[in-house]
């Protein structure tokens, strides 16, 4: 597992909380889903990731690559990219800017929520920043790490 840090920039607040992002943690994508629901991490989805820069001021999330591959951008235009795939995990702290650069044409994520809360989403447009600083330090710590089930940012 790697762990990236993000500072606020003024637009995108970050978190001081590290990005977790576990390389080929899933060998069968199959089983991403189950894992997440049994680490408490629910209100799932299956699509892509936007080609805007956003964040979500309320809640931390996970992000599974099912198929295919992609370029993100994370932590705001100043960030940092990576390439993620198949099996690759991305557990994103609350106001954590991420983008996508790039895809491949099959390139599907599953996203999911602790004890699946409910999300909001931001771009950095006027009023969003003030509005996410107060929100973000009471956004809770997840009990358990979507992938390990082990405790998270410990």
């Amino acid at each position: 597992m790697q762990k990236f840090h993000f500072h606020d920039d003024g637009i995108y607040p970050n978190n001081k909380l590290p990005v977790l992002y576990y390389k080929n943690a899933f060998e069968h994508t199959d089983t991403m889903q189950e894992v997440f629901k049994s680490n408490h991490w629910r209100n799932s989805w299956v699509n892509g990731i936007f080609a805007y820069h956003h964040y979500h001021s309320t809640v931390h999330e996970v992000l599974g690559v099912l198929s295919g591959h992609a370029t993100v951008q994370l932590g705001g235009p100043d960030g940092e990219q990576l390439e993620i795939s198949h099996g690759d995990v991305l557990v994103l702290p609350a106001g954590t800017a991420h983008k996508r650069m790039q895809q491949s044409n099959d390139f599907q994520v599953l996203g999911a929520y602790p004890d699946g809360m409910s999300f909001d989403t931001k771009t950095g447009k006027s009023g969003e920043y003030k509005q996410a600083l107060q929100q973000i330090p009471k956004v809770p710590i997840p009990k358990l790490d979507p992938v390990t089930g082990n405790s998270i940012w410990s």
